[in-house]
């Protein structure tokens, strides 16, 4: 079959490698439909290289048709269009009974990589489709095929009554949908109450839209890409180009007299572009501040708000205002999404009537799979318009 393979720094190829095949009772095997490409992807095309290898099939976001399952797989057959969850969770350990289904005790990985890619020396969380070698190496989704570990759990099936509805409706349950769903669950946002989010890409552009849907009153989108802008724009944010202004922090508090926004989410991450400073940093081969919107995001948030983070950081955070967050009593909440824990409050927004959500408006580029290498060199880059990238095998 025909695959995306990592090869190093920024070069990601379309190679042919062996089919997968189910290798235990709980495995399954699906023919992908739809796969797309996720801002987290960006890691691993630039910056995640020490845990990378050569030959690393990637993609976390697929959905397909059942091939073929194991013994112990009953929920779902032959057949069935399915979605996977980005996370590889066994649904019964004893974190999965508590709904934390990205720390799944089955399949994290405790191995010493993992181990020494925490700096509190604790491995990390639940495998994940195509995702490094410290979380599982687990072959990814942007393929043709792809072996479903724990597919006596994780597989999410497409109702029958959905009929043949586009793939795009439903295969951002693999990871948008619920990571912003949690991002906003976890924001505890106010009845009619202010969310700034910083980062309008694909995450962020759902979580306007789920804040908006869930009761937020004004929803401040704050990216600088004149197309993320105009889509966050179309689905009721107020919009603010971070780089057509001083402050972002002084923007968001004259539109809140003066307090901040009730609460602030970063979908950023360690994707930000930085400050000034970041820049002569860069140009000096040192280390990129990685903190910067969190920080902005953090400055926008009133007293005893909430900072809600769901943008992807790796190692130490520069300067991080630790003593400013206790003496503005904020809350912080993060973590990778528990996507199963999410699935039944989105479900019927994606079967029902109208698409509440807009998840079939939020692709910008459809490509074949052997697009892939543009698919993520345009993603990255930000060009032509690219927010969401879906890959068609």
């Amino acid at each position: 079959m025909k695959a995306v393979v990592w090869h190093g720094k920024e070069d990601v190829r379309v190679d042919e490698v062996p089919d997968p095949k189910v290798q235990e009772p709980t495995d399954a095997v699906i023919r992908v439909t739809s796969t797309a490409v996720c801002g987290s992807d960006l890691h691993l095309y630039a910056k995640l290289s020490p845990i990378m290898r050569s030959g690393d099939i990637i993609g976390h976001e697929p959905m397909g048709i059942v091939e073929e399952v194991g013994s112990e797989v009953s929920h779902i057959k032959p057949g069935d269009r399915v979605v996977l969850p980005f996370n590889i969770s066994c649904g019964h350990c004893f974190m999965c009974e508590q709904q934390l289904y990205s720390q799944c005790e089955t399949t994290r990985d405790t191995g010493k990589l993992a181990r020494a890619a925490s700096l509190l020396g604790r491995g990390k969380g639940a495998s994940l489709f195509g995702y490094t070698h410290v979380y599982g190496a687990v072959p990814g989704g942007q393929a043709e095929y792809l072996r479903v570990p724990q597919a006596h759990f994780g597989p999410i099936k497409v109702p029958e009554e959905a009929g043949d509805a586009p793939d795009e409706r439903f295969l951002y349950l693999s990871d948008v949908l619920p990571t912003a769903w949690q991002a906003v669950e976890y924001a505890d946002v106010p009845p009619g109450g202010s969310v700034a989010v910083f980062g309008l890409g694909p995450i962020g552009q759902m979580c306007c839209r789920i804040a908006l849907h869930r009761g937020a009153g004004r929803v401040f989108g704050i990216d600088c890409v004149p197309e993320r802008l105009s889509m966050a724009a179309r689905w009721g944010a107020e919009t603010v180009d971070f780089s057509a202004v001083d402050s972002v922090r002084d923007i968001i508090l004259a539109l809140t007299e003066g307090r901040g926004a009730d609460v602030g989410i970063d979908a950023v991450g360690m994707e930000a572009s930085g400050s000034a400073v970041d820049s002569v940093l860069q140009a000096t081969k040192l280390q990129l501040d990685k903190a910067h919107a969190l920080r902005e995001c953090a400055s926008s948030i009133r007293r005893g708000g909430t900072l809600s983070i769901s943008g992807v950081y790796t190692g130490p955070i520069q300067a991080f205002p630790l003593g400013d967050l206790f003496d503005m009593q904020l809350q912080v909440r993060m973590g990778q999404a528990n996507v199963w824990r999410w699935v039944n409050d989105i479900m019927p927004l994606l079967t029902g009537d109208g698409d509440p959500l807009g998840t079939e408006s939020l692709k910008t580029h459809t490509m074949a799979l052997k697009d892939a290498p543009r698919a993520y060199r345009i993603f990255q880059k930000k060009e032509d318009g690219a927010i969401k990238c879906v890959l068609k095998p």
